[in-house]
């Protein structure tokens, strides 16, 4: 026997159980408490970095889009009416003549002010508003009909554009001198006037001119169209950028054109001393900042040639600014400016993080009180046990251990007890019961063997019938090679299973110049939905090359077949199909499924809802009655888009949907691209808004576009 002086294990250099069970603990939640209010604040640096650039990618393009549509007008208007010019509806002759239709003009384009004609004897008319957005300002007539220049006479005209009376005169007026005379003379070409100050309403406006020569070459006169640059100041001070944010647009010498801060000036000065406002000269501070920072990283503003994203420090907070040229061909060349500070993103922020530390050393304290406490309750049971296990070693086998409320503390004392009251008789047959539970062992694990074996085997053969669907789903979709077989269409598909066997179907068929498009969604996903889908793309291409064009007859019948083959499969999917043949510039829409978006070529988008158009496939074996259809002409340049709900219900890691708006919006920025460059557009914009949330839903996509002269039509 042992003596129990030689059993007792020396302490020295030894950890206690105290320290075991409360350091580490200690550590981890100090680790854990620093990391997560670590990634708290990157996450939130990140994310306001992201959100500040998305924010000005986004105001910037509405800015571009919105003032591109206001200075098409006066072009737009120019260009009319020097088509006009060979049907002798003008006629620089006879400028009087030009009258009634150049009224009939301004009425038209409400984004005008007026429009005139000018010829090379120094005659000129114009009609219309000098400020129209003013409201109280009567429209005038203004002309000088003497050859070589005269006194330029203004008018007060009726609701027909006649003149009524003279209100008031201009004398030794030339329009040969005028600024939006000379600039098309000397570039030879439509051209837009610099950017001018009205003195008599404070506002700025702008020309835009057009010459107009004979056959040889020489000069006969000049359209003139007149904007004011108000609407543009409306339409920025209608934005919201941040809390603080601003969006300005300059010129490249600094002076400013519109501003989305109300009341700020544009000029300075009273009457015919006012001059135009530079914006580095401004008393808004963000803005005077923004340009001053520009001409340091660039030196010039001209030589800003594409949109930048900058950042720059303002009274010690950063600020995020984008920079955007918007130029034409005709002379424009401003800079689109959208500056967002940071504080506006960061104050949520700050306290976020601010309550995550304060939260999470209360949980540090209250986890280390908690801690200290249960390792001394565990500890002292633990040390009784430890002590009768010395002592048990040392040869004094009667030992008895006081039980705990502790249930693990308490098997351990039972167990210990129960020891050592066996011991003697385990030292006498622990030799039969080692080769006993050896046995039972082996015996177990040769049974646990086995049943991996067959679990493994199960795996594999559910596996390989799976891949074999899936791969069988594959093979039946439509190949690129066909797609571009298909005259008069440019055709792109997408389809991505969520699982390993989706439920989304969509297929392309031509058979004798009809072009039959199909696009399905099946309830859930799996063996079921799989197998449903490929029945579907059977039967939908066994009708098809049976040629029946009939939408009623060929989704009844459709209907009939999968109804009946779900019935023997004792399933409850069923699924939603849209059918679409095309064919001599004509497409017909059947079938209930997601909305259908017509785009037409300028990229404007009409919505179909197809609710009313059918009724879901193998939910009832009757549907004739449900099912119609809808007929839509498609130009060249226009086409179809179509798609399954796991793009529209596709959901970000804040689960936001990305939605129907979202897809309509890219598909339109991009429509004058291909098929395929619309489809990879949507789908990479798609797997932007994701991130790193799982996909939950098949995704599906079908962009067709009729090819064709698009300028021709």
């Amino acid at each position: 026997m042992v003596s129990q002086k030689r059993a007792i294990v020396h302490r020295r250099g030894k950890v206690g159980l105290r320290g075991v069970l409360v350091v580490p603990f200690v550590l981890q939640i100090v680790a854990a408490v620093g990391w997560v209010g670590y990634l708290s604040y990157r996450n939130g640096e990140k994310t306001v970095n992201d959100l500040a650039s998305q924010l000005q990618r986004s105001v910037s393009a509405r800015v571009y889009e919105r003032v591109q549509n206001y200075l098409e007008a006066p072009l737009l208007v120019n260009q009319i009416n020097q088509d006009s010019l060979p049907l002798r509806v003008l006629d620089f002759e006879d400028l009087e003549r030009s009258r009634p239709y150049l009224w009939k003009q301004v009425l038209r384009f409400n984004s005008i002010g007026y429009a005139g004609i000018a010829n090379e004897k120094g005659q000129y008319l114009r009609i219309g508003w000098v400020n129209r957005l003013a409201g109280a300002e009567q429209p005038q007539l203004a002309q000088q009909l003497s050859p070589g220049g005269g006194d330029l006479l203004y008018y007060d005209v009726d609701g027909d554009g006649n003149p009524t009376k003279i209100e008031r005169s201009q004398p030794n007026y030339d329009v040969r001198n005028r600024p939006f005379y000379t600039v098309v003379v000397q570039k030879k070409q439509a051209a837009w006037s610099d950017v001018y100050i009205n003195f008599g309403y404070g506002t700025l406006q702008i020309n835009a001119s057009q010459p107009y020569y004979d056959a040889a070459g020489k000069l006969i006169g000049v359209l003139t169209c007149q904007m004011g640059l108000d609407q543009i100041r409306g339409f920025l001070q209608t934005l919201s950028v941040g809390n603080s944010g601003q969006v300005f647009i300059i010129e490249p010498n600094g002076e400013l054109i519109a501003s989305s801060v109300k009341n700020q000036p544009l000029s300075l000065g009273e009457g015919e001393n006012r001059k135009r406002l530079k914006t580095q000269e401004n008393s808004n501070l963000l803005m005077r900042q923004s340009v001053v920072y520009l001409l340091d990283r660039f030196h010039r503003l001209q030589d800003i040639q594409e949109t930048a994203q900058l950042n720059f420090q303002l009274n010690g907070q950063r600020q995020f600014l984008q920079v955007s040229p918007l130029t034409d061909k005709y002379g424009l060349n401003w800079l689109i400016v959208v500056v967002v500070p940071e504080a506006d993103f960061m104050a949520q922020i700050y306290a976020n993080t601010r309550n995550t530390i304060l939260l999470c050393i209360a949980a540090l304290i209250a986890s280390v009180g908690v801690g200290f406490l249960t390792a001394n309750r565990i500890a002292r049971r633990i040390l009784q046990i430890a002590k009768a296990s010395q002592n048990l070693a040392g040869g004094a086998l009667k030992q008895n251990v006081d039980s705990s409320r502790i249930f693990e503390v308490e098997t351990l004392a039972h167990s210990f007890n129960s020891m050592a009251l066996q011991l003697k008789e385990s030292f006498e047959t622990l030799e039969d019961k080692v080769k006993e539970r050896t046995s039972e062992l082996a015996t177990a694990n040769q049974e646990i063997a086995a049943l991996n074996q067959r679990l493994k085997a199960e795996n594999r053969r559910m596996s390989s019938e799976l891949g074999m669907l899936r791969q069988m789903q594959q093979l039946i979709l439509p190949k690129p090679a066909e797609l571009a077989a298909i005259e008069d269409l440019d055709i792109a598909g997408f389809m991505e299973p969520a699982d390993e066997v989706g439920g989304d179907y969509y297929d392309v068929l031509c058979t004798l110049g009809v072009v039959t498009i199909a696009i399905g969604d099946v309830t859930g996903h799996g063996l079921e939905s799989g197998i449903l889908m490929v029945m579907a793309q059977t039967a939908v291409r066994t009708l098809q090359e049976m040629q029946e064009s009939d939408p009623v007859r060929f989704l009844d019948t459709l209907n009939r077949t999968l109804y009946k083959n779900i019935q023997r499969m004792n399933s409850d999917k069923n699924l939603t199909l849209a059918l679409l043949n095309y064919a001599d510039g004509r497409i017909s829409i059947s079938g209930q499924h997601e909305e259908t978006l017509v785009v037409r070529k300028d990229g404007q988008i009409e919505r179909i809802d197809t609710i009313d158009l059918g009724f879901p496939i193998g939910l009832d074996e009757e549907i004739a009655d449900f099912i119609s259809h809808v007929l839509v002409k498609l130009e060249p340049g226009d086409g179809v888009v179509l798609y399954t709900d796991g793009i529209t219900e596709a959901r970000n890691t804040s689960k936001q949907f990305y939605g129907i708006e979202s897809l309509c919006e890219v598909i339109s920025i991009n429509w004058h691209k291909s098929a395929e460059e619309i489809k990879q557009a949507a789908i990479n914009d798609l797997r932007e808004f994701i991130g790193a949330q799982k996909v939950f839903d098949d995704i599906t996509l079908v962009v067709l576009k009729k090819q064709g002269d698009i300028s021709q039509n």
